[in-house]
């Protein structure tokens, strides 16, 4: 089958510039390790491919790479890789071009998108189910109030992963910084948030319907005084937090951690394969603190961890995304 890789690596395919861009991380960062991944995966699996930029080209070289049948049927398949170049709701940009050209593509649709890259979204869609989240305020003045929220608090971005901005505040006197930080330097809302002391454990699933819960993987903060995954903990090699997987929780708290990710993934509307983040409070209770609906894919990251733990290769964890993908669309699997 023809396999589309749609990524973002060239910020530089649009008409103008114009609206908040994606956040660059520093040149340091290793890039990569999705793409080659999933590129080698795909091929093992006997897949063609063509690597496409996300950007106002990407329609017409989808075109040419894959023209529909006789039956005006699609001839391939987009693995959707593509976090945006600029513009709110980056990450549905490329979903919503492909809906519109008839082209099926991994993972979430716009709306799933829209609504787990929106963290205030999110929060309210989780709280409808009964799925406990810290409590939080938005603030787009550093001057508002935070009402009955205890210190200390995590501050970040309304709208941005990667733990971009993601700052620990124990003081009232700090916050006004930290929000006026976010606002200017990503145009955008704080969401400030309760910061739940205790273990950070993350669960991935995969498909649909009823979903896979692959075992729980949790970060490892030893003795470290900031018990955070903040930028420099996930990213920077020197101060990377070891994971454990499977986490080692008694039985009950694995079983809840489970039906809440099934329950979460299915409220935001999410698609194929995702993550979902949880703080375990010292007297055992989870918090939903995020939903990650486009997972890291590279070795190393906790969504490949969890996978490999269940039994998957990494070949075998690409491939069967992308035959979750097409039993969605055309009711079977990949022949």
């Amino acid at each position: 089958m023809r396999v589309a890789i749609v990524t973002n690596s060239d910020f530089n395919g649009v008409i103008n510039r114009f609206g908040q861009p994606c956040p660059q991380p520093p040149q340091s960062f290793p890039y990569g390790g999705t793409l080659r991944n999933v590129m080698a995966a795909l091929q093992e699996g006997g897949h063609e491919t063509l690597v496409c930029e996300g950007d106002k080209g990407l329609l017409a070289t989808l075109e040419r790479f894959m023209p529909p049948d006789q039956q005006a049927r699609p001839s391939g398949i987009v693995f959707n890789l593509a976090e945006g170049i600029q513009g709110e709701k980056r990450e549905t940009h490329v979903p919503a071009m492909l809906e519109m050209a008839g082209v099926p593509y991994t993972g979430c649709s716009p709306l799933g998108f829209g609504l787990t890259c929106d963290k205030v979204i999110t929060k309210m869609l989780i709280r409808d189910q009964g799925v406990p989240t810290p409590n939080y305020r938005v603030m787009s003045d550093s001057t508002e109030s935070t009402g009955d929220l205890r210190f200390p608090v995590v501050v970040k971005p309304r709208h941005e992963g990667c733990s971009f901005g993601l700052q620990l505040v124990h003081e009232r006197s700090k916050l006004r910084q930290a929000v006026e930080g976010i606002v200017t330097q990503y145009a955008q809302d704080a969401l400030v948030e309760e910061y739940i002391d205790g273990r950070e454990i993350c669960v991935a699933l995969l498909g649909n319907g009823e979903p896979e819960v692959f075992p729980p993987v949790e970060w490892d903060f030893g003795d470290r005084e900031t018990r955070l995954m903040d930028w420099d903990a996930k990213h920077v090699a020197d101060l990377a937090v070891p994971t454990i997987c499977p986490a080692q929780i008694e039985s009950g708290l694995e079983t809840m951690l489970r039906d809440i990710s099934v329950a979460t993934f299915r409220a935001c509307h999410c698609r194929d394969f995702a993550r979902v983040d949880f703080r375990i409070d010292r007297s055992g209770r989870p918090f939903v603190l995020e939903m990650n609906s486009m997972p890291d894919l590279s070795v190393g990251s906790t969504y490949v961890i969890a996978a490999v733990t269940a039994g998957h290769s990494v070949s075998s964890l690409v491939n069967r995304i992308l035959d979750v993908a097409h039993t969605r669309y055309f009711g079977i699997g990949i022949p």
